[in-house]
């Protein structure tokens, strides 16, 4: 069954935080797609002066773990205590590549955007206002703030579902997201989370 809402989430890359958020939503039956909202997808690499760095919307999420695993034992063992190879398994079962935002966000439309980094909500509250801000279709767009590590971005899906699932609830979202956003901040130990409503 179709459900009511449509969901997005959205951090930097589109690899880590967006993906287990996207993971999680999906399995729960949520109608959710993830993007990036940086210019590249940039990922970890030998050194912090030295990262990788690919295309969205093209290279797919098996090409970059190719190309991670070519870069030498010691790299390599780097990357796996990361648990970046996990996150490209699991990010190439949802699906083939790392989306932009900004490319899709006129196409693809949604009820409910949930970013996991202020940077990223910026970025895509930017894009509404000057790509669609004179629309009449509401959507609310939300900040979660959450740590760009794998331990942390599964920590926190959970919470992005609990949100979602508060707002799936509601037959009139706009009237009562400032109450269920004290809600959520209540039961989450969250102060002054970080929301908007724009226009497409």
């Amino acid at each position: 069954m179709p459900t009511s809402k449509r969901y997005a989430m959205v951090c930097a890359a589109n690899f880590n935080r967006s993906m287990e958020a996207h993971k999680t939503l999906a399995e729960s039956g949520l109608h959710v797609k993830s993007y990036g909202a940086a210019t590249r997808v940039k990922l970890p690499g030998a050194s912090r002066d030295d990262p990788n760095v690919y295309e969205f919307d093209s290279i797919t999420y098996e090409d970059i773990a190719k190309d991670l695993r070519s870069q030498g034992d010691e790299v390599v063992k780097g990357y796996e205590e990361r648990g970046m190879f996990e996150m490209l398994t699991r990010n190439a079962k949802m699906k083939p590549t790392p989306n932009k935002w900004q490319t899709r966000s006129e196409r693809d439309q949604f009820d409910v955007v949930v970013c996991f980094e202020e940077r990223v909500f910026d970025l895509v509250v930017m894009d509404y206002r000057e790509k669609s801000g004179k629309g009449q279709q509401p959507v609310l767009v939300v900040n979660l703030d959450v740590r760009d590590s794998h331990r942390d971005s599964v920590e926190a899906a959970p919470r992005a579902l609990k949100l979602c699932r508060a707002l799936e609830a509601s037959e009139d979202w706009e009237g009562e997201a400032d109450g269920i956003m004290r809600e959520f901040e209540a039961s989450e130990g969250i102060m002054g989370l970080l929301y908007t409503v724009c226009y497409y």
